[in-house]
């Protein structure tokens, strides 16, 4: 294998020669210049002129790659739809490149082409002064800057030329002859003249002197490749493979996704000619073992890569091989031995005073300790630094110490999440996050532009907002996911598809999970877990709106089986969340309660978020409720009311106060309860949770039917005591009647509201009461007709619930593994 020089290098130097010699047409400097460039540079100009969405367009660049190394068709694509400059009729820029690569016709030709390489470029001082007291002319038109990118790729390819020793000269031309050979047909069509061995003009003219012995020299020289046979050698350098390696990880690394099967089949065919594999590969293997869940190979490869990349540095890279072993452990659920790895590694670099390494270890190992509390709970408590704002401040001051400006950004975004979760400021963490976004747009750090919004989307949805949330998810997804990290993509889609679900769309809400992702990126083991587990929420949550139980615990089932350990703490809470509605449904109190209690002391011991705390408060109001004694709960909603309003989680105080009406209604407050309803409810409607919104509306139309019943009984006390008689107990009468009446309307209206949104939530449960409830007024005001209509739905609803005709066709299986 070359180091440097191939057969598609020297085409790129041929093209470059076409450029210099302004034979290239206007309309085609542009794309003959970023082909250039995208292949001679790390930056890939030709990526972004295409308009190929999302991930696919991220491997473009290793495919243009792996294409020009094994065949010139690159080339033939790019040159052929544009004319000569010199407009002959039928001739193209594709038959004047030809014209240079078959002008190389020896070895010989070979030499003479890359002796004449300086030729293009600018000459320096001295060189312009010796022509000058020579007499020669001085060179004009377009000559490359010696420092230029295009410059310094034909410096190089001409230095590296003049180091090839005989043997290696000549297995370069070998290869050229073989890499130009699929044009001769083409060749020989637009030249007639042309022979069979005009592939090597030394042939060609000793043809007439060698006779016969011509085609056993040419055999002997050329092998097996004159007969087409393939060896299966393909025409790459070390300089490419390690290119391709580094693009390779660089993917991984930033985007979090494997490589595609066919780029990766592909590579192992350019590598498998190698004599030496460099250790790079072993680190390659390793993220794609890793991202896949294979976590014996990962260690294996990980092993491998330090084992070679130490033997002459002592303990210069120990501590990387230490954090990326830290990582993998905690992805693969050995959180222990990840916290012992790397408590090791920060020692390790503190002690080689590697402060990059240490400092994104401190922010690893504080976004650990959030996920598992627990595990570093003695570790917190005997730090200098603290734990919370405290090692967030310390890591911000190191970073711009340092000069880490995403560490520093990462750190703002973490206060901004750590304002949220325990209630603090919102106009504080509003300041984090617009610090953050100014270091990222300044810096333009696209890769953290998913986490930025990410974080703003969690601010829209506590505000109640969500709107603004369902916007900015849509604005990330449309314009920077393809710059952003595939995991940061896979929670907005996610996000999505569970605000869709809210409002009752679950369709939609299977489409976005199934249409949104490139399921090339799902072939990694973490993303397809979350991708299945998501779903199976989804298809959790309709189900129990669907009143379908025993599907419902089929997948809980499921659920449940995943270790904790596995999944992400706010994952892990809306499956407790949902078994615990399972529970109520199912009318176990008891197992309810238990594990309602149990989360609470849980969260209070590990200082985890707010809002999680609040929902299991509201849960158990609502479990009171079911429970026929609603007033239990008052203290634990007027907590959670409090803690809602002192946190400005708006969502969650809208529900604090519907569950404080239903109370005041237990109670026999109905004016309060309408007060409180009617002041919160179009709040709520802005949240777009139609369940939610359909309780609010279910609660006003009680609080107005017990209005009604206090209007009646207040008539018939006044007909019964007779304190007024003639006209004017008459005209009272009358009064109080039109105003029962006009409650029992105002009812009915709530009602058809709250059937309205149960109906679009696809709740069966709520929506049979609700119809009860609009029988049953129905029949008080005496509309029989109505009455029996509405009985006639709730029984067919209620057949339509017990049969499971909403779910019937969905399969249980939630795919986790």
């Amino acid at each position: 294998m070359a180091r440097y020089l191939t057969p598609a290098k020297i085409g790129l130097l041929a093209l470059i020669e076409l450029y210099v010699e302004e034979t290239v047409p206007n309309d085609a400097i542009i794309p003959v210049l970023s082909f250039l460039t995208s292949h001679i540079l790390d930056s890939d100009l030709q990526s972004t002129m295409t308009t190929t969405p999302g991930a696919a367009n991220r491997w473009q660049r290793a495919e243009r790659s792996i294409g020009l190394v094994v065949s010139i068709k690159d080339f033939e694509d790019l040159l052929l739809p544009f004319p000569a400059v010199d407009r002959l009729p039928g001739r193209r820029l594709w038959d004047r490149f030809l014209e240079k690569l078959w002008g190389i016709d020896s070895l010989d030709a070979l030499q003479t082409f890359f002796s004449r390489q300086p030729r293009v470029l600018a000459r320096t001082r001295e060189e312009l002064r010796q022509m000058t007291e020579l007499g020669e002319e001085l060179p004009s038109g377009i000559l490359l800057a010696r420092n230029s990118p295009l410059g310094a790729f034909v410096r190089k390819a001409v230095l590296e030329f003049t180091r090839l020793q005989f043997h290696h000269s000549a297995e370069l031309w070998k290869a050229f002859v073989k890499y130009r050979q699929p044009t001769v047909s083409y060749w020989r069509r637009r030249n007639p003249q042309c022979g069979r061995l005009s592939f090597d003009s030394v042939l060609m003219e000793s043809q007439h002197e060698w006779g016969s012995f011509t085609d056993g020299i040419a055999v002997t020289a050329y092998g097996g490749m004159l007969m087409d046979e393939e060896d299966g050698a393909l025409p790459v350098s070390t300089d490419d493979i390690e290119s391709l390696l580094e693009f390779q990880i660089d993917q991984i690394q930033k985007y979090g996704a494997r490589v595609p099967a066919e780029i990766r089949a592909k590579f192992h065919a350019m590598l498998r000619d190698s004599h030496v594999v460099p250790s790079l590969s072993h680190y390659l293997n390793f993220s794609d073992a890793w991202r896949s869940g294979d976590y014996p190979s990962a260690f294996d490869y990980l092993h491998r890569y330090f084992d070679y990349t130490m033997q002459n540095r002592d303990r210069l890279f120990y501590h990387y091989a230490l954090m990326n072993l830290a990582i993998v452990q905690s992805d693969f659920g050995c959180h222990k031995e990840a916290m012992a790895t790397m408590l090791e590694t920060i020692s390790t670099a503190r002690e080689n005073k590697d402060n990059t390494c240490l400092n994104f270890c401190l922010n690893w190992f504080y976004h650990f300790g959030r996920a598992h509390p627990d595990l570093v709970q003695d570790l917190e408590a005997n730090s200098m630094i603290g734990s919370g704002k405290e090692a967030l401040a310390f890591l911000r001051a190191k970073a711009k110490e340092t000069g880490m400006l995403v560490l520093r950004s990462s750190a703002l975004l973490s206060e901004a999440k750590l304002n949220m979760a325990n209630g603090e400021s919102i106009a504080g963490a509003m300041e984090h996050l617009v610090r953050s976004s100014h270091i990222i747009v300044e810096r333009n750090m696209k890769s953290l532009i998913g986490s930025q919004l990410s974080v703003t989307t969690s601010l829209w949805d506590r505000l109640g907002i969500s709107y603004l949330s369902t916007m900015t998810s849509e604005v990330f997804l449309r314009v920077h996911a393809p710059s952003a990290c595939f995991d940061d993509e896979l929670k907005m889609v996610c996000r999505l598809a569970g605000t869709l679900a809210g409002k009752g769309k679950y369709n939609e809400a299977f489409a976005k999970l199934e249409d949104g992702i490139d399921k090339n990126l799902l072939r990694a083991a973490k993303p397809n877990q979350y991708w299945h587990l998501y779903r199976g929420l989804v298809k959790l949550r309709r189900d129990l709106h669907h009143n379908d139980l025993d599907t419902a615990e089929t997948l809980l089932a499921q659920l449940l089986q995943i270790g904790s350990e596995e999944l992400d703490p706010d994952v892990v809470f809306i499956i407790d969340s949902l078994h615990i509605e399972a529970l109520i449904r199912r009318k176990d109190f008891d197992a309810a309660y238990e594990k309602i209690e149990r989360l609470i002391a849980k969260f209070r011991d590990d200082h985890r978020d707010l809002s999680l705390r609040i929902r299991l408060l509201l849960a158990k109001a609502h479990l009171f409720d079911c429970m026929g004694r609603p007033e239990r709960g008052f203290s634990i909603t007027m907590r959670a009311a409090s803690l809602a309003w002192r946190a400005r989680l708006l969502t969650l105080l809208w529900q604090a106060v519907g569950a404080l009406a239903n109370i005041l209604n237990a109670m026999g407050e109905f004016t309060g309860a309408v007060q409180l309803v009617e002041a919160v409810l179009p709040r709520s409607m802005e949240s777009e949770n139609a369940f939610n919104t359909g309780i609010l509306y279910s609660i006003l139309a009680d609080a107005r039917m017990g209005q009604a019943g206090k209007a009646g009984k207040a008539r018939q006390a006044m007909t019964t005591t007779g304190e007024t008689t003639g006209a004017a107990a008459a005209a009272a009468a009358s009064l109080m009647n039109n105003k029962k009446i006009d409650l029992f309307t105002k009812a009915h209206e709530a009602l058809e509201c709250a059937f309205n949104h149960f109906s679009a939530a696809e709740d069966l449960e709520k929506q049979c009461e609700t119809l009860a409830k609009r029988a049953t007024l129905m029949k008080v005001l005496g509309d029989h007709a109505r009455a029996e209509e509405y009985a006639a739905r709730y029984m067919a609803l209620k057949r339509q619930s017990s049969s499971g005709e909403h779910s019937s066709v969905w399969s249980t299986d939630t795919g986790t593994p």
